[in-house]
């Protein structure tokens, strides 16, 4: 195009791929008709031309399931709406299963989808062949059928997206390179581009596989990396029809699609080939890598056994483009911590074409409404943080994270690549006592403890239960030590600390000095932003204990809402350890090392002596009680915990696995399973947690009102399983006299009731009371064997 930029524009996304195209309809369809898209070459010309087109609507949760049904809805409405062919066909897709325990992933998948309102069949081999009748079953044992999925042309439909923004409004220019931004007041203010300025109140970055040197330019960590991806193009063959379905072979590792009578076939190999660590050329517009057989050699065998028609068809060409991959597999959408106005929509992994029809909207909505429209927090930029944007640690990540998307996913499987990163000064004595560590923001944190010779594979039955129980054991009965470093903690200080902490907490938190609260940081619609508890140290001086997660989204949080206040907030998570004692013998063990020291009370934060170290302790109330919590000086955290074990012999150390159970057990929730920006204090149970009459109200008080007022339709539920010989793991259906009601969030060992529980939100097409919740009758889909489980109308710990 040869029209001149103009000189502002209310919006600016760069990048003229799939998301940038879908950003730009979605906002015009928000009426926001001052739009600018920026293409450096020409509309797709990235990695959208080369992408092989599938579409499905199954996603591992409610919110994102929700995001790719509307994108499907979309795709197949959009020819009509702008008279530009898609491409779209809704063929359905097959999955296929090679081993019984893959079976068991798909049943799983079928029972959540039921939930989810995801039209989908389990189906015999037999019946996976009569759809896809060109490969092989004999060696299956199972199959999912999925009747809404399909597929399009990613570059026609990457073209219907911007007629449509282009029919709303928005201005879309190629062949305009941006070579700088400008910034003003923690904002973004202005593109600088070589055909001029362009003054911008948002920014979109959505330039795919270069949207990670892009955001570095301002200091935005974006943490994704390119990787070489494969598949080959046949001429036709007999048998291959248009209406043929998409079929995956997740054991294979490999996809396939028809196409000109034909056949596309490619995958995710389980050992990837990174590309870019130096760069990507910004002139890399259409161009494809070289052919490598050598890597794609996996793939190929695995095909040729699925489907021995390719052992005779002619292959027009292997192709290599690579695209994104992030360090969890899921992409990232959001505004960037500490720049406002600069929005990110990158980063799919090799799903943009199924992802970015939702995410375009989820993205303008975000812009428009200031916040989230959902809850994203698994796509959500902040969960990551600066480090994960090293370049080595995403060089190798990238080589495990592209197969995830076919490697089989077991309950709470770890990634073993760029480990270990953070590590608590208590690392080597736990590695030393048995530690089988997991990952958490880059922290090495015990999960469980077990011997160096116990073998301990990953399956559908957990084979560390009973180191974890032992540990549980000990907690409930004894005394027991958890390593919780990882805790990101915060300082807020400063004259307007107190009343900047009001307006945002929804417990009151002016206390005296030397106490703490437990609290819900709310957004406009009165879901969670975070929960956290929050010591006064001194009048003017605020100790903020988050989720270990969390730290980059709270700190972004609570900077947003800063405005004129005289406030200053400082990471402090390094600065302190956080050791726990629980059992009936934590407070007399602390007492041997703590003279004369006196009972805690509830909510009191104290500093004492604790052997060489002086510590905050406060009572620790996550699993239950009894217990205290100590915040440490990183320092002194491994002396501390020698003297502890020298104190007591019998101490045991316990992992996260046990934790978890431990809180479960108790009822007690955690953000991310049970709490969110979709979850109210109302529906989490929580309004005791909530000070509605304070002094000047806090964010998100009039939404909650509105909704305790009007009613709610989900109510969260802890469950035991009557058999004991069951297992839950979370991601369970449940059912309500009969009838899908929601899924398990939580779920972990009883150690009280010698049995699962689970935590989950039960739900209905109506208000409800909870005592009417607690009448039904519940049975738990876990995959496909639907058992018997009852509704607790109190925790399980502590026993009556």
């Amino acid at each position: 195009m040869t029209a001149t930029v103009p000189a502002a524009a209310r919006a600016v996304i760069v990048g003229g791929g799939i998301a940038g195209c879908s950003v730009a309809y979605h906002l015009t369809k928000l009426g926001w008709t001052d739009v600018v898209l920026l293409e450096r070459a020409r509309l797709t010309a990235g990695t959208t031309w080369h992408a092989a087109g599938l579409v499905g609507a199954m996603r591992p949760n409610r919110a994102l399931t929700a995001m790719s049904k509307y994108g499907i809805d979309l795709y197949s409405k959009l020819e009509a709406e702008t008279g530009q062919a898609t491409g779209w066909k809704n063929c359905g897709s097959v999955n296929v299963a090679r081993t019984p325990e893959r079976v068991v992933a798909f049943k799983r998948q079928v029972a959540l989808a039921k939930g989810f309102g995801v039209d989908i069949q389990e189906i015999s081999p037999a019946e996976a062949g009569k759809l896809w009748p060109l490969m092989r079953t004999d060696d299956l044992q199972g199959a999912i059928w999925l009747p809404g999925d399909g597929k399009a042309n990613p570059a026609d439909l990457c073209m219907a997206l911007a007629k449509g923004a282009r029919m709303g409004g928005a201005k879309l220019f190629e062949g305009v390179g941006v070579t700088d931004f400008e910034r003003a007041n923690g904002a973004i203010s202005a593109v600088m581009t070589d055909q001029g300025r362009i003054a911008a109140d948002v920014v979109v970055l959505a330039c795919g596989q270069w949207t990670r040197q892009v955001a570095a330019q301002l200091g935005v960590a974006v943490p994704l990396h390119s990787a070489e991806h494969f598949y080959i193009v046949t001429k036709k063959i007999d048998g291959v029809t248009p209406d043929l379905p998409v079929m995956r072979d997740p054991d294979g590792y490999i996809y396939y699609k028809e196409e000109v009578g034909g056949l596309v076939m490619g995958g995710f190999e389980p050992v990837a080939k990174p590309w870019g660590m130096d760069g990507i050329p910004e002139d890399f517009a259409f161009r494809l890598l070289p052919e490598d057989w050598d890597q794609f050699q996996i793939l190929m065998e695995n095909a040729l056994h699925r489907t021995p028609c390719l052992e005779t068809a002619e292959v027009r060409q292997l192709l290599n483009g690579p695209e994104s991959f992030t360090p969890d597999g899921n992409f990232i959408l959001g505004e960037a911590p500490a720049l406002r106005g600069l929005y990110v929509c990158a980063g799919f992994n090799s799903a943009g074409i199924a992802n970015a029809g939702g995410a375009g909207r989820l993205t303008a909505e975000w812009i428009a409404g200031g916040e989230a429209p959902m809850d994203l927090a698994d796509v959500d930029i902040r969960r990551f943080a600066d480090f994960q944007a090293n370049g080595r640690f995403l060089r190798e990540r990238t080589v495990e994270s592209l197969g995830l998307h076919y490697v089989m996913r077991w309950p709470r499987m770890e990634l073993e690549s760029a480990r270990p990163l953070r590590r608590s000064p208590l690392y080597d004595r736990l590695a030393a006592n048995g530690a089988r560590f997991g990952s958490k923001m880059g922290w090495e944190r015990a999960n469980f403890f077990a011997p160096a010779d116990a073998k301990l594979a990953y399956g559908w039955a957990p084979a560390w239960l009973p180191h974890a129980q032992a540990e549980q054991h000990a907690a409930r009965t004894g005394v027991a030590v958890v390593d919780q470093a990882s805790f990101a903690k915060i300082l807020v200080q400063g004259r307007d600390s107190c009343a900047f902490l009001q307006r945002l907490c929804a417990n009151d938190v002016d206390v005296a000095p030397g106490r703490s609260v437990y609290t819900a940081l709310l957004n406009s619609r009165g879901g969670f932003e975070s929960d956290v508890t929050i010591a006064r140290l001194a009048e003017d001086k605020f100790l903020y204990i988050t989720g270990s997660a969390q730290l980059t989204r709270d700190l972004d949080w609570l900077g947003r809402h800063i405005g004129d206040s005289f406030v200053t907030l400082t990471d402090a998570t390094v600065t302190w350890t956080t050791l726990s004692l629980i059992g009936p013998g934590a407070m007399p063990l602390l007492g041997k090392l703590s003279p004369n020291l006196a009972p805690l009370a509830p909510g009191e934060v104290r500093t004492l002596d604790a052997g060489y170290a002086r510590v905050l302790a406060s009572p620790m109330s996550y699993v239950g009680a009894p217990g205290v919590e100590m915040l440490v000086p990183t320092e002194y955290a491994a002396g501390l915990y020698d003297e502890l074990k020298r104190a007591e012999p019998a101490l045991r150390d316990l992992g996260y696995y046990a934790l978890d159970a431990l809180r479960i057990e108790a009822g007690r929730r955690a953000f991310g399973p049970e709490l969110g920006p979709d979850e109210t204090p109302v529906e989490a149970g929580l309004m005791h947690a909530v000070a509605l009459d304070k002094p000047g109200g806090f964010l998100g008080r009039e939404a909650l009102i509105a909704k305790r007022e009007a009613g709610i339709a989900k109510r969260l539920c802890l469950f035991a399983l009557e058999d004991p010989a069951d297992w839950l793991w979370g991601g369970e259906g449940i059912l309500a006299d009969g009838k899908p009601a929601g899924e398990i969030s939580s779920a972990g060992w009883s150690t009280v009731l010698g049995r699962c529980v689970g935590l989950g939100y039960v739900r209905a097409d109506r208000n409800f009371e909870r005592a009417e919740m607690l009448s039904w009758s519940y049975a738990i889909d876990i995959a496909g064997k639907v058992v018997k489980a009852k509704a607790l109308a109190r925790a399980a710990y502590p026993p009556k």
